[in-house]
């Protein structure tokens, strides 16, 4: 049962905490970007791009820290990889 809670944390890099709070953290900017975009639907001349710009952060975010944990895994896997000599 411990697995099901640790095997995908660990397989971007975060222990179970870690990963909590990131999904919380995107999970709130999603739901106050959906917001802001139903505003907007209603009153255009408010949040003009902030649904563009809050997607596009959370994008980044997560392409740089996936990028970032599988470099650490491809340099793990070159580094076993290589003979001993």
């Amino acid at each position: 049962m411990k697995h099901l809670f640790l095997e995908h944390p660990a397989s971007v890099g975060e222990s179970y905490w870690q990963h909590m709070g990131q999904a919380m953290r995107f999970g709130i900017l999603l739901c106050l970007t959906g917001f802001a975009c139903l505003f907007h639907g209603l009153l255009p001349f408010l949040f003009k791009d902030t649904g563009s710009k809050n997607i596009t952060r959370l994008h980044e975010m997560m392409v740089t820290h996936r990028h970032r944990h599988h470099s650490d895994e491809n340099a793990d896997a070159l580094i076993k990889a290589e003979p001993l000599t």
